[in-house]
C-alpha cells in the first residue's frame, strides 16, 4: 500500500484508508463481530489510516475501533495505525458552543473510547461556517496539543470555501472533504491551496454514498435508519452528506455511464478510488465498508494501473454534461 504523508501531521497514512461511520450508525446494521472484521480486513490489506467521529453510534464507532486496536497491538502487530476522530457535534450546531471547556469534555471521551492517551488527530466535524474564522476556536485547539490531549487537529468542512478559510489557519494540519467523480469543485482551488500550505486532504463520500458502486437500481430500498432515505434532502444534516447532494435519479443515469469507464477486471468502485487518488494534493481516500471482502476490494484499488488521460477528460465530461448544475454553485 502507498503511504503519503497527512499534511502537517507529519505522518505517513495508507492512501486508502477507511471510513467508519458505517460501523456507527445511520447505515443500517453491522454487529460488532462484523465490524471488526471489516477492521481487520482493512489493516491486513495495508490500510494504516480510520476515520470516526465522536457521533458515529453516540461513540459506537471510536469503541470498535478502541477494541480493534487494543487486540490488534496485543497480538503483536507491529505497525503503526493512525486514527482520526472528530469533535463538535455533541450539542447544537451553534458557534457559542466551540469552547476549550466542551473541546476538553469531548476528547476525554474519545480518548476513553479508543484506549489512547492522545488522539492522532482531532477534526471539527463539519461546524458553522463563522467557526473557520473564530480565533479563540483555533487558540483552543492550540491549547489541546500544548497539552499533549492531542497530537494534531484539522478540519472536515462542507463547502470550498470553508476548506480556503481552514487552510490559511497555521495549525490546521489537514482538510477532510467531499471529492469523487461525482464532486469536482474543490479539484479547482482547494486541492491547489492546499499543496501549497502542506495541509493533507482527506477525502471522504468518495463513492457518492455507494452511487459509484454502480450497485444501485431504481429499485433498490434502503432502511429506515438508513441515511440514504432519511436524509435525500438535506432534512437531518448537509444534503451534500448523502449521494453528494445528487438527486438518486440523476446520480443512478450518471453511475450507469461512469461505469462504462472503469478498465478491464477493475470495479466502477474501485475506478472512482483511482481517480480520486490521482488528483494531485490528496493524502488518503476513506470508502466505508461493511463487509471484509469490500474492505480488501478497497485496498486492491492501488493494484491498478493509472487511469489515461481520455479516461480523466471523460469524467470531467460527464461531471459538466450531468452533474455539475445541481452541485457546483452549493458547494
Amino acid at each position: 500500500m502507498e503511504q503519503r504523508v497527512l499534511g502537517r501531521t507529519g505522518r505517513p497514512v495508507s492512501v486508502i484508508g477507511l471510513g467508519t461511520w458505517q460501523l456507527g450508525a445511520d447505515w443500517g446494521v453491522v454487529l460488532e463481530d462484523e465490524a471488526l472484521a471489516v477492521l481487520n480486513a482493512a489493516a491486513d490489506a495495508g490500510v494504516t489510516f480510520f476515520d470516526t467521529a465522536d457521533v458515529y453510534g453516540d461513540g459506537r464507532s471510536e469503541q470498535l475501533i478502541g477494541r480493534f486496536l487494543k487486540e490488534r497491538r496485543g497480538g503483536g502487530y507491529g505497525g503503526e495505525l493512525t486514527v482520526a476522530t472528530k469533535l463538535g457535534r455533541r450539542l447544537p450546531q451553534l458557534p457559542e458552543n466551540y469552547t476549550l471547556a466542551n473541546f476538553r469534555e469531548w476528547t476525554d471521551r474519545s480518548r476513553r473510547n479508543l484506549g489512547v492517551e492522545r488522539l492522532d488527530l482531532v477534526q471539527l466535524h463539519c461546524p458553522p461556517s463563522a467557526v473557520y474564522s473564530d480565533d479563540e476556536v483555533f487558540d483552543a485547539l492550540d491549547t489541546l496539543v500544548a497539552e499533549d490531549s492531542i497530537a494534531a487537529y484539522g478540519v472536515s468542512v462542507e463547502t470550498c470555501e470553508e476548506a480556503l478559510t481552514a487552510i490559511a489557519r497555521p495549525g490546521v494540519a489537514s482538510v477532510q472533504i467531499i471529492l469523487n467523480p461525482f464532486r469536482l469543485k474543490p479539484l479547482d482551488r482547494v486541492l491547489p491551496a492546499a499543496d501549497r500550505a502542506g495541509v493533507g486532504i482527506i477525502a471522504r463520500v468518495p463513492l457518492a454514498s455507494g452511487l459509484l458502486s454502480g450497485k444501485y437500481t431504481r429499485e433498490t430500498v434502503f432502511g429506515a435508519d438508513d441515511h440514504r432515505t432519511y436524509n435525500r434532502d438535506g432534512s437531518a444534516f448537509d444534503q451534500g452528506e448523502t449521494f453528494s447532494g445528487i438527486d438518486f435519479e440523476t446520480g443512478l443515469e450518471a453511475a450507469d455511464e461512469f461505469a462504462r469507464l472503469a478498465p478491464p477486471g477493475a470495479t466502477s468502485a474501485q475506478t472512482a478510488l483511482r481517480w480520486i487518488v490521482q488528483q494531485p494534493g490528496v493524502s488518503t481516500v476513506i470508502p466505508g465498508a461493511r463487509t471484509p471482502a469490500q474492505a480488501r476490494a478497497n485496498a486492491e484499488t492501488m493494484a491498478l494501473a493509472p487511469l489515461p488521460e481520455q479516461t480523466l477528460r471523460a469524467v470531467r465530461d460527464l461531471y459538466d454534461r450531468r452533474l455539475r448544475a445541481q452541485v457546483h454553485p452549493r458547494w
